[in-house]
Order: C-alpha cells, then sequence, then structure tokens
C-alpha cells in the first residue's frame, strides 16, 4: 500500500516536471518566446550617398537611311563599323531608265520654251498689224464723217482692226500656253532630276555605320533602311534607377559607368537628363547618363552598371538601411520598448550603396533601432535583444 502510494507520488511529480520543463521550453525557444532581435544605435557620420543602377548603351541620335521609292541596290560603298561623313555616298541605287526620262524632259522643255518665243514673236507681228489696222480705221472714220469715203469703206477698216486684235489676243493666249507647258515640263523636269540625285544614300552627319542591311541587287521598298548610323558624340547609357532612391537627381551629377565589356575599368561620366515618366511596374526611373571621355570602343545594346554620386553630408543622422521598414503606408523603424515591439515612423533621405540611410525625423542620436529579426515583427510583440553593437 506504502509503495504503491510513494510510485504515485513520484509519477505525479515527474508529470509536473515535465510540464514544467515544457513550458519553459515554449517560453524560451518555443512558439511563446521571445522574438530574438538585434538593434544598432542611431549615430551621427558623414554620408556619402549613390545611387546604382543598370542600362544599356544606346545612341540618342541614330538615323535609317534608305531610298524614297522603290529600286535595286546597284553599288554600297561603306560597310559595318565604318566611320563615314555629312554628305558621303553610302550607295547607289539602279536608276533604271531615270536618266532617260530626264533627258527626255529636257528636250520637251527646250521645244515649250522655243514654242513661247515664237508665240513672242507672232504676238509683236499681230501688235504691229493691229496697230497699223487701227490707225487706218480711224482715218478712214474720220474722212467718212467729211464725206470723202463711204460709210460701208469705213466699217471695213474697222473690221480689219478687230480682226487683228483678235489675232493678238490668240497670240497672247498662245505665248501663256507655251510658258505654262514650260513651267510644267521644268518642274518634271526638276523632279526627275531630285529623284535621280537620291538613287545617292548620303550621309546626314558624320556618324558610324552600326548596321548594313541590303547588299548590291537587293530590291527595297521606298523608306525600307539600307543602313543604319549612329552619332558617336550621342552615345549615353539609359539606366534604370529604384524610385525610392531616384529623389534628387539631376542633370550634371556626377557618375561612374562600367561597361560590362571592360569590367576593369570605371569610366568618367554625368547624368544627362532624368525621365519625367517611371515605369510604373517595374517602381524605376530613367535615368540618362553621358560619357565625359567617350570610350574608344563600344557596343550598342551592351549592358553598363551606373553608379550616380550624390553630394555628401558632413553631420548626418544615419541608421543601417536595413532597419527602415514599411508598416502599411508608413515608413519607419522598429525599437524595443519595454520588452515590446514598437513602430516609429521616420522620414529619411539620401540610402548609401553601404547600406546606411540618412534619418531627417522622427529619431534622435543615441536612440536604438531593431536591425534584424528571426520573425516577423508586430504591434506590441515581446522581443528579447541578443545582439547589442
Amino acid at each position: 500500500m506504502a509503495t504503491t502510494k510513494r510510485k504515485r507520488i513520484l509519477f505525479i511529480a515527474g508529470a509536473l516536471a515535465l510540464i514544467a520543463a515544457l513550458a519553459t521550453l515554449a517560453t524560451t525557444l518555443g512558439p511563446f518566446a521571445p522574438i530574438r532581435v538585434s538593434v544598432a544605435p542611431v549615430q551621427t557620420a558623414p554620408l556619402n550617398p549613390s545611387v546604382f543602377g543598370v542600362g544599356t548603351l544606346e545612341a540618342r541620335l541614330s538615323y535609317a537611311v534608305g531610298p524614297t521609292q522603290a529600286g535595286r541596290v546597284a553599288r554600297v560603298h561603306v560597310d559595318h563599323g565604318d566611320a563615314v561623313k555629312a554628305g558621303q555616298t553610302l550607295a547607289e541605287m539602279d536608276p533604271v531608265d531615270l536618266a532617260e526620262r530626264l533627258a527626255a524632259s529636257g528636250s520637251a522643255l527646250e521645244r515649250a520654251r522655243q514654242s513661247a518665243r515664237a508665240a513672242e514673236a507672232q504676238i509683236r507681228e499681230a501688235e504691229s498689224r493691229h496697230q497699223v489696222a487701227l490707225t487706218n480705221a480711224n482715218r478712214y472714220r474720220e474722212l467718212a464723217q467729211k464725206g470723202f469715203v463711204s460709210k460701208e469703206l469705213a466699217d471695213n477698216r474697222r473690221s480689219e482692226a478687230n480682226v487683228t486684235a483678235a489675232a493678238a489676243d490668240a497670240a497672247r493666249a498662245s505665248l501663256a500656253a507655251a510658258q505654262g507647258d514650260a513651267a510644267r515640263l521644268d518642274s518634271e523636269r526638276g523632279a526627275a532630276a531630285k529623284q535621280l540625285a537620291n538613287l545617292k544614300l548620303v550621309s546626314p552627319v558624320d556618324a558610324i555605320v552600326v548596321a548594313r542591311l541590303a547588299e548590291p541587287g537587293t530590291t527595297v521598298v521606298a523608306g525600307q533602311a539600307v543602313f543604319r548610323l549612329v552619332d558617336p558624340s550621342s552615345v549615353w547609357v539609359r539606366a534604370r534607377v529604384d524610385q525610392a532612391r531616384a529623389g534628387g537627381l539631376a542633370a550634371g551629377d556626377a557618375a561612374e559607368i562600367v561597361l560590362r565589356s571592360a569590367q576593369g575599368g570605371a569610366l568618367p561620366g554625368r547624368v544627362a537628363r532624368v525621365d519625367i515618366e517611371s515605369d510604373a511596374v517595374t517602381e524605376e526611373r530613367i535615368v540618362n547618363l553621358e560619357f565625359t571621355t567617350r570610350p574608344p570602343s563600344f557596343s550598342i545594346g551592351e549592358l553598363a552598371e551606373v553608379t550616380i554620386r550624390r553630394p555628401a553630408v558632413a553631420n548626418a543622422l544615419v541608421v543601417p538601411s536595413a532597419a527602415v521598414k514599411m508598416l502599411g503606408d508608413r515608413r519607419g523603424v522598429w525599437r524595443v520598448d519595454a520588452g515590446r515591439a514598437r513602430f516609429h515612423r521616420v522620414k529619411i533621405g539620401l540610402q548609401t550603396l553601404e547600406g546606411q540611410t540618412h534619418v531627417l525625423e522622427g529619431l534622435a542620436p543615441g536612440d536604438e533601432v531593431i536591425v534584424y529579426t528571426r520573425a516577423q515583427l508586430s504591434e506590441g510583440a515581446r522581443l528579447r535583444v541578443v545582439v547589442q553593437p
């Protein structure tokens, strides 16, 4: 009886010890344990902010050179990679019968001009005859009034003057028609001459040939590109940077550009333009950077990494960037308040690539913020600081 009672007591004691051990484990390491966090102090330090982005090498000024009418490529004078001058002939199109049409237009124009000169002579002759007939008509009218000649004879002279006036009008009409034909043929000849001139594909600027898209014998349509050219002085990098870091970027900011083909060194550059429109999907903004010194060689479309330097801040209030969080639409930091998590809203400024963020409002030097946590924090959660810098 005593033995049974002693076993029962030992069993109950063991069960209580096990429950106590499990409770201790649950409250220290289990789901009910405080969340382990590490904290860091808010410090005053010099801040050298910079913005990083990735982009592609592009040309601000590029040109597609091709014919203004359909035709066949006759000759090509340049190739991919060649440097060309403004006005230099790049290729020639087959004129087909355009030269003969131009010669025929010239002959027709000369005939029309000869017709115009003949009409001018006819006008002078008709006006001279009309002047003589008009003088005779006036004299016979006076003689008829004095009774020296009959009225019928005076009327005949007036009729002759009218006939010569009509002949002069007809000659002037012939001249106008001849001059109109000459003007029309001159326009047609000018158009044919321009078409013949357009058969030579010339470079609009000093440029580099980046693509040769047709070979001799190839038939192309009007507007189809035979060459693609770029102005090497307009080569720049179109980079994408995080919208959160793009605030304050402006033309003239110094930058460093590392081309994917030249990982060994950075090229100096500067911000040329910050696009007004941002990408709402990727939450990035386009920043265009030009080279201070143009690279000796480049490849359009090549990837590039850019680092934009921002003005330094001498005595900035900084926290680790990892401590800055978003809670809903609020930006702030988590702090430890009497062993509990409390979210503090802050206003931040620039961020550095070294992981430092400039705090403008909401914190003071010496305040501690949570940098790392093993679980997601919520307002009032129990905390346990395990790392104290």
